[in-house]
């Protein structure tokens, strides 16, 4: 455990890992859990079945979706996007937001959900002055299917100078799914970038290649697949994304250079950002493997990580992992952990409320 941190423990099926932290379950009634402050005092908690579990997530991201960081008010809106009902007004307050990445995950969001309401509200961010926000508002406005020109969305994926935004352009082209764009990401990636480092180069190219594939062109996973082994340390970065990129396009035939990667007994054992990437794309593609490497960062001292791990719980299909979270959300003292694990609480649910034909 970390230092410093009171030792707080809850139950459901988290019990066999846990055992004489203090719970008690009664075969004819509740779940009953007794957290132990850092004082000596306790407090009894009746574990709630998951739909109580949902909302109680819910609530929480609502509350973080309010507080002074803006990457944890981002982190909530985005975890709270599958509650279409819940998200709307939130989106409707974060167009405003002081806060250019909140803006754009605002946009985003609304495009992703349809919440064509706000409309009038997402064009104008069209004029914003974040060309992030920018490129969002287009995606946002075209998912809606109003008119919306482009042209700024192209001359930023050749013209711009920031590597970050040519990226931001074409991952949305990817995103609004219109073939017309492949010569387009085809020509991105050939031209110049004046002054752009090589790994920044490189994660411009694996977006591009994303883009391409989801347009139809599956040439383009070969560029993907080639950043699974980084030559230089400065390339995990790379390796990282490809991972991530992998796990969203369900491309099965890298499983077995996935749990290459992921293995610990690796002469040179890849990081902790990696190992849990290669555990949320296994998820993604139908693999329980990824709760044991979260398991293996469960309680790191490094919040991201933490959160990291929270959200290959969320994606991966075990029946541990609802507990796992419940325990994550209650006890970790980072908002940034909280709010990863009130969305992996979410996304479990939401799988669950699908298969049952529900839609809370």
């Amino acid at each position: 455990m970390r230092p410093n941190r009171p030792i707080m423990c809850v139950s459901l099926s988290m019990l066999p890992l846990i055992a004489g932290c203090g719970a008690e379950i009664r075969p004819d009634g509740p779940k009953r859990v007794v957290f132990t402050e850092a004082d000596g005092t306790q407090r009894v908690l009746e574990v709630a079945p998951s739909e109580e579990l949902r909302q109680a997530a819910i609530e929480r991201l609502i509350v973080l979706t309010s507080d002074r960081n803006p990457q944890i008010r981002a982190n909530a809106i985005e975890a709270l996007s599958p509650v279409t009902e819940r998200v709307e007004p939130i989106v409707a307050l974060a167009i405003n937001d002081p806060n250019e990445g909140v803006r754009s995950v605002a946009a985003m969001v609304a495009g992703r959900r349809n919440l064509a309401t706000l409309a009038p509200s997402i064009r104008g961010l069209l004029v914003d002055k974040s060309p992030f926000v920018r490129s969002a508002a287009m995606f946002a406005m075209a998912k809606f299917g109003e008119e919306v020109d482009l042209t700024e969305l192209s001359r930023m994926l050749l013209e711009d100078p920031n590597t970050r935004i040519r990226s931001q352009a074409a991952f949305i082209l990817g995103e609004l799914g219109e073939p017309s764009a492949i010569p387009l990401l085809i020509q991105s990636s050939v031209t110049a970038i004046p002054n752009a480092s090589a790994i920044e180069r490189k994660i411009f190219r694996l977006q591009i290649a994303e883009a391409l594939v989801k347009l139809g062109h599956q040439e383009s996973l070969d560029t993907i697949r080639a950043a699974l082994y980084p030559a230089r340390p400065d390339e995990l970065e790379a390796t990282a994304l490809a991972v991530q990129i992998i796990g969203q396009l369900r491309d099965e035939s890298s499983i077995d250079q996935l749990i290459f990667l992921s293995d610990p007994e690796a002469e040179q054992p890849m990081p902790a950002e990696v190992r849990l990437g290669v555990a949320s794309a296994l998820a993604r593609m139908g693999h329980r493997e990824g709760s044991f490497v979260a398991m293996s960062y469960f309680d790191s001292d490094i919040d991201p990580v933490r959160a990291q791990a929270a959200s290959v719980f969320g994606v991966t299909e075990s029946p541990e992992n609802l507990g796992r979270l419940e325990m994550m959300l209650v006890n970790d003292q980072s908002l940034l952990v909280q709010a990863a694990a009130a969305g992996g609480i979410v996304d479990y649910t939401q799988r669950q409320l699908a298969r049952s034909g529900g839609n809370r």
